[in-house]
């Protein structure tokens, strides 16, 4: 058994102050009651909210209060995510920093969530980073998982967990909870999805494990979530299939086919180009009633029929 102890935070999220002084306050409690645990790992920009107009560069000063408290408690912290200013660009940024307070990688977001994030720029780079004795750890940030190809290929890389903050405030959560135990059974890995909650979510923060099966369901108000796991879990699974059925990564490695979707030149997407601009749907007009014809009949007044 390899045995790793991670702290997922599902915590209250305003969009108009900053929330760094309760991540903190959240964190000293965590490691006072759960003195075991050794990663923690908050939700997407978690630190002030959903609005880019708080973005600043990377490394800053927020960046920095972070990793005072990773050296503090000697944890691995992964404080959500935060908008990055960088290359007069908005980038939304999520930070590894190790138990010495040093950043070992950032990674920024693939799949902003077009359109609503609009002004938000997409990486390019996969990030996985190494626990010395323990194992391979990638991220990965909410939207993200929505594209397979992102999972797979940190698997692919090594991942044996997958960390994936997320903000998700909308009526999909249901279907983005099949994802993430989709994406835990396919690439046969742990995935900590941590939610937030008030302007960071509706909560509902899911850990599942390489099976599929979930380890622990939050509910939609705050709540902790430390969590023992077994990187040996990982290990078997891949080595003799998901409950000994099927090897996905073996399958995925032996493959004849390359994919020519992914290929950006000579693949035919007019299907794609046919599905139009990706843009925020228009309200949709009533139609208009032709010009001298009837008129639509109105409902009568409450109380019985109209009278004169």
């Amino acid at each position: 058994m390899v045995p790793f102890a991670i702290a997922g935070i599902q915590m209250r999220i305003s969009a108009e102050v900053s929330n760094i002084a309760q991540m903190a306050s959240r964190l000293a409690v965590v490691m006072q009651r759960f003195p075991w645990v050794q990663m923690v790992l908050f939700s997407e920009l978690c630190a002030h909210g959903p609005l880019p107009r708080f973005a600043q560069p990377l490394p800053g000063p927020s960046e920095l209060v972070f990793c005072e408290l990773a050296h503090r408690y000697d944890i691995w912290l992964i404080p959500g995510s935060m908008f990055e200013a960088a290359e007069n660009r908005v980038f939304n940024t999520a930070s590894v920093i190790s138990p010495r307070g040093e950043v070992v990688g950032r990674y920024r977001k693939m799949f902003p969530f077009e359109p609503y994030e609009a002004n938000v720029a997409a990486g390019r780079d996969f990030l996985v980073f190494d626990v010395p004795s323990i194992g391979r750890f990638g991220l990965s940030i909410c939207y993200d998982m929505w594209f397979p190809e992102t999972s797979r290929t940190l698997a692919a890389m090594g991942a044996e967990v997958i960390l994936h903050p997320s903000l998700t405030d909308t009526i999909d959560r249901d279907v983005e909870l099949s994802i993430v135990r989709a994406t835990a059974a396919m690439n046969q890995c742990y995935v900590f999805d941590i939610n937030g909650v008030g302007h960071g979510g509706i909560g509902r923060s899911t850990i599942v494990d390489p099976s599929g099966h979930v380890v622990h369901a939050a509910g939609s108000d705050e709540e902790v979530m430390p969590v023992e796991i077994d990187l040996d879990r990982v290990r078997r699974e891949r080595a003799v299939g998901l409950l000994g059925l099927g090897q996905t990564l073996k399958s995925f490695r032996d493959r004849r086919a390359d994919f020519p979707v992914y290929q950006s030149h000579g693949f035919d997407v007019t299907y794609l180009d046919s599905l139009g601009p990706l843009t925020i749907p228009a309200r949709r007009l009533p139609p208009a009633a032709p010009a001298g014809g009837p008129q639509p009949a109105l409902p009568p007044a409450a109380g019985g029929t109209d009278r004169v």
